[in-house]
């Protein structure tokens, strides 16, 4: 028989280096969640992929007990690391922060392809694209 699920948690959180801090704690703390053992799977899951921040779908069962499903990193954080920029521009219209070739814009939108609305990888590009253009990131 199937558990029955008490809530989906969406969570953003270092890759090898969550903690039982503040984010977790109010998030999973009031749905019963052992803290500890969270934090010890999801290390050991993402250990791998350096200092990226990963974002994770907990689903939390009637009986405390949860599952998680680890999504590709936000595309705002594959663009600033492609560029090589620490963050985008307040104003992109005017005020151009970086730049990424197509190749890069092609690997980004490969690796967020499992998590975009898109058929094509063509159509992930525009996504990828739209988002470099609203950070001020140009596409050379």
């Amino acid at each position: 028989m199937a558990k029955k699920v008490k809530t989906i948690v969406k969570l953003q959180l270092p890759a090898g280096k969550a903690t039982p801090g503040q984010q977790l704690g109010t998030a999973l703390g009031p749905h019963g969640v052992n803290m500890g053992q969270f934090v010890k799977e999801f290390n050991e899951r993402t250990a791998t992929l350096g200092d990226t921040v990963i974002p994770a779908e907990v689903t939390i069962f009637d009986d405390r007990t949860y599952t998680f499903i680890l999504k590709t990193p936000p595309a705002s954080v594959l663009i600033r690391k492609a560029a090589g920029i620490e963050k985008g521009s307040g104003n992109p219209l005017k005020n151009k922060v970086g730049s990424i070739t197509k190749a890069q814009l092609r690997s980004i939108a490969e690796q967020k392809m499992p998590d975009l609305n898109a058929n094509s990888i063509e159509a992930a590009e525009k996504i990828v694209a739209g988002s470099a253009r609203s950070m001020g990131v140009e596409i050379k």
